[in-house]
């Protein structure tokens, strides 16, 4: 028997009837992101595409910058004064140096060149590459030019010489000293002064000339460094053989210790013309003893200053001269001079050379342009007579060669007119030129 209690089936209406569905669960409040760190978190974004950006545009620059650029072959370029970056960039592209002015002001930037960057003449290499074009401006390694003052110009040729190089600026103030400033190859960037050159001869004259006056001799017949160079700008002005200068300073010393006078020819022509260097005609035989401070041949010692500026070398010279007792020299036919100790030993090398000149007149030929005739033969007997010719040699018998003889049936005492008339002939090399006498290439052919 089935205990289980019977329901009753529901009627139709309650069949039907939908039953509620269970509720649904809370939902779960959302925290509110905060502002700042949403900011942060947009910039860290922002910041990794642009550091990705960045690094693009630096290895793109930088490899710009070290590539070889566009120039063909190595060029010279001016940089004017108080260029920016930008017209330095845009010089650079007009002139096909660079291709990208952009990357250029760029990798200037970054490298810190920018603020570095120089006016002035520079030497570009072909497919000089950005990086070095940088490298060469800001180090200020401009190009640099060079003026040669040869030795033995005085100071007005000297700066007429550096006002006719138009590398040169601005004008001298006031013409240096005669010696006082030293000949020299000087080195110089575009634009350098003319002044700024002068004082840096006197400079080097200054110190020059104070080292090799600490190396005199204790017997040398010059008391002051003044002198020195005196004597020294006679040397130079006699002979432009290096290997005769000390010789023929030599000759000048032994002049000056036996109280004979100097007697040369430079200093008639510097006593006449001063600083204008040249003649340009011969010597009158009236200027030989025309009384000028500077003429050697009636001035007793050295005239009262330099008659050129001399170089290092003929200063050398003169406080190392040749321990001889020569007393005179003369052109020996090869471009040097022969030397003697007595006047008859110099009268017949001033023979054997006459007969060496008048061998070449013969043969049509002429002497080369470093072996001038240094005497005139005599017209007429000169009655001067500072020292008998007969007895020693005479003050006045000349250190280029001025024979001093006694004629057939003269007189005692009295000599043959003799004397260098070739400086500022047409004869004469120096005749209105400047060039430096060791520097055989520049001198100047003779002209018939």
């Amino acid at each position: 028997m089935n205990d289980t209690p019977r329901v009753a089936p529901k009627s139709p209406s309650e069949a039907l009837k939908p039953v509620a569905p269970p509720a649904p669960p809370p939902k779960a409040r959302r925290r509110r992101r905060s502002p700042f760190l949403s900011m942060l978190s947009g910039l860290f974004t922002v910041a990794l595409v642009g550091a990705g950006v960045v690094g693009a545009g630096i290895a793109l620059v930088s490899n710009q910058s070290k590539s070889p650029g566009p120039l063909a072959s190595d060029r010279v370029l001016i940089i004017p004064r108080e260029s920016g970056l930008t017209e330095i960039a845009e010089l650079l592209q007009r002139e096909g140096l660079i291709e990208h002015p952009l990357s250029f002001r760029v990798a200037a930037v970054m490298g810190g060149d920018w603020h570095k960057l120089q006016a002035g003449e520079y030497l570009f290499k072909a497919r000089v590459s950005p990086q070095e074009i940088l490298g060469i401006i800001s180090s200020g390694k401009v190009v640099e030019h060079s003026v040669t003052v040869p030795e033995g110009l005085t100071s007005e040729q000297i700066v007429e010489r550096l006002r006719s190089n138009e590398l040169l600026s601005g004008d001298i103030a006031q013409v240096p000293k005669e010696g006082s400033i030293l000949p020299d190859t000087y080195r110089f960037p575009r634009g350098f002064t003319r002044q700024a050159i002068i004082d840096r001869m006197a400079r080097d004259q200054r110190t020059v000339l104070a080292r090799i006056w600490e190396r005199r001799p204790a017997d040398l017949p010059i008391k002051t460094p003044q002198e020195l160079v005196v004597l020294a700008s006679i040397v130079e002005k006699e002979t432009g053989r290096a290997d005769e200068r000390p010789r023929v300073a030599g000759v000048f010393i032994n002049r000056l210790n036996q109280k004979m006078k100097l007697q040369s020819d430079p200093t008639i022509v510097y006593g006449i013309v001063g600083g204008k260097g040249t003649l340009g005609r011969p010597i009158q035989r009236s200027e030989i003893t025309a009384p000028t401070p500077y003429n050697t041949y009636v001035i007793t010692g050295l005239p009262p200053g330099p008659i050129a500026n001399p170089g290092r070398a003929a200063m050398e010279a003169v406080v190392n001269h040749s321990r001889t007792k020569e007393l005179y020299f003369v052109a020996d036919g090869s471009g040097g001079h022969i030397f003697a100790e007595t006047l008859d030993q110099h009268n017949r090398n001033v023979g054997r050379w006459r007969q060496i000149e008048a061998t070449r007149t013969q043969q049509g030929g002429k002497p080369p342009a470093d072996a001038i005739d240094k005497v005139e033969p005599p017209a007429t007997p000169d009655s001067r007579t500072e020292a008998p010719a007969t007895t020693q040699p005479a003050s006045d018998g000349g250190a280029w060669g001025l024979p001093v003889a006694q004629p057939a049936g003269g007189v005692a005492g009295t000599r043959a007119r003799a004397f260098d008339a070739s400086e500022g002939t047409a004869r004469d090399p120096l005749l209105n030129k400047t060039f430096d006498l060791n520097s055989p290439k520049q001198v100047p052919q003779l002209k018939p």
